[in-house]
């Protein structure tokens, strides 16, 4: 027995049990959702720190829109968000490390 105690992806209860292995889940509430996203959104951040690769951006991605989601905005919301505040302060490609400011 595989102990997991995570939240995953809609689609992995039918994957484990199309292996002939058993699944055995409960859905959150709306409170227990969005903790486990949280942990979930850590999870996925340290995945990517470990291997750089696109597939783990993607998966940082989704769930980013999940908590967007499940605190009751849209991905079209989340994106206008994103392009205003880089319309207005810039994004990251000139690479900028401010080291301090002063008076």
């Amino acid at each position: 027995m595989d102990k997991h105690n995570k939240l995953v992806r809609d689609k992995i209860p039918e994957i484990i049990e199309s292996s002939g292995r058993k699944a055995v889940y409960h859905v959150l509430s709306e409170e227990e959702y969005l903790t486990a996203l949280e942990k979930k959104l850590q999870e996925e951040v340290e995945e990517y720190q470990e291997d750089k690769s696109l597939e783990e951006m993607a998966d940082v991605l989704e769930v980013l829109y999940a908590i967007c989601e499940a605190r009751g905005y849209t991905k079209k919301e989340l994106d206008a968000k994103r392009r205003e505040k880089f319309i207005e302060r810039g994004g990251f490609g000139r690479k900028l490390f401010l080291e301090y400011s002063s008076i």
